[in-house]
C-alpha cells in the first residue's frame, strides 16, 4: 500500500462554484500542498455556515498542487450537498482530509492492473475519481468511460466536469441514457473487460455490479470505488459498515478505513 499524507482538519477558502448542470456543480477550495491528496481518496465537507449535523464525504476530482487547488465534483441529493451548492467564493468550509486509500495502491509493482491497459469506467457523478486519476498519472495506458442519464450540459458545465482530464487518457467513450451525449444506453454496454488487464469503476452500485460480472466472466481484475454514508471518516463511529460473504465467512468492512476503493473479489457488491 502507497503511504497516505496524514489528514487534516482546516477551515478552507472557497475558490470557485462552477454549474455544471442543474443537479451537479463543482467546488474549488484552497488546499495545502504540504498536505496532497491521491486520486481515489476523499475529503469530509461541510459549510461554517450549516444547519446539518454532519459533513458530506466528498471523493477529490482534481489536485493541482501548483495553485494549491483542490476540487470536487458534487451532485446535489438533499440539505448536506444543497448547503454546499449555496457556498459562494470567498466563504470557508470545514475540510477533514485526505481520507481512505488511493487507486494509486493498486497499481503497485507486480498487480494484475500493471500488466496492460486499465480500463476506467464511470457512472455520472462518479466519474470524479477516475478524472482525479487521469490527472495524477498523466493518462498513460487508460482509457476512461463515462455513462450519464443525460449528457445535455453547457459547454462550460461540460469543461468544468471533466477538468481537462481527458487530454491525459488513451481514448475516451461516452453515453448517455437519453442519447443526448456520445452513444445511446447504458456505458457498461461498451466496454469490453477482456481487452485490459483491469478494470477500475466508480458510480452507481447497480452500474458496477454490471461491470464486475462482465469481469468476472473474463477473468479480469475489478477494482471499485465504494460510496456510503459517512459520519467520521476515519473508522471510529462503524457507519458505513459494509457487510460481505467472502469465503462462506461473513464479516463487516468499513468503507472510510478499510476503502472506499476494494477488490471486488472481496464481496463489497454482494451485499
Amino acid at each position: 500500500m502507497s503511504e497516505a499524507p496524514s489528514p487534516a482538519c482546516e477551515n478552507r477558502e472557497l475558490l470557485a462554484n462552477i454549474t455544471v448542470s442543474d443537479e451537479l456543480f463543482r467546488l474549488d477550495f484552497s488546499w495545502d500542498p504540504c498536505r496532497p491528496p491521491k486520486a481515489g481518496q476523499f475529503f469530509m465537507l461541510k459549510p461554517l455556515r450549516s444547519g446539518v449535523l454532519l459533513p458530506r464525504a466528498i471523493s477529490l476530482a482534481a489536485w493541482q498542487p501548483e495553485r494549491g487547488i483542490v476540487s470536487f465534483l458534487i451532485a446535489q441529493r438533499g440539505e448536506g450537498t444543497r448547503e454546499l451548492a449555496d457556498l459562494r467564493p470567498g466563504e470557508k468550509a470545514r475540510l477533514i482530509g485526505p481520507l481512505g486509500n488511493a487507486w494509486a495502491d493498486f497499481l503497485a509493482e507486480g498487480s494484475p492492473a500493471q500488466l496492460g491497459r486499465i480500463a476506467l469506467v464511470g457512472g455520472g457523478v462518479g466519474a470524479a475519481p477516475l478524472l482525479a486519476l487521469l490527472r495524477e498519472s498523466g493518462g498513460k495506458g487508460f482509457d476512461f468511460y463515462a455513462g450519464f442519464r443525460s449528457g445535455a450540459w453547457t459547454k462550460a458545465g461540460r469543461e468544468a466536469f471533466f477538468l481537462g482530464a481527458l487530454d491525459k487518457c488513451e481514448s475516451a467513450a461516452f453515453s448517455s441514457e437519453d442519447g443526448s451525449f456520445g452513444r445511446a444506453g447504458r456505458i457498461t454496454d461498451f466496454v469490453n473487460p477482456g481487452a485490459y488487464a483491469a478494470v477500475f469503476a466508480c458510480g452507481p452500485e447497480a452500474m458496477m455490479r454490471a461491470v464486475y460480472k462482465k469481469c468476472a466472466a473474463a477473468s479480469v481484475t475489478c477494482i471499485v470505488s465504494m460510496e456510503s454514508r459517512m459520519a467520521c471518516g476515519v473508522g471510529a463511529c462503524k457507519g458505513c459498515s459494509i457487510r460481505v460473504r467472502a469465503q462462506g465467512a461473513e464479516r463487516s468492512l468499513s468503507c472510510c478505513a478499510e476503502g472506499p476503493i476494494f477488490d471486488a473479489r472481496e464481496g463489497v457488491l454482494d451485499g
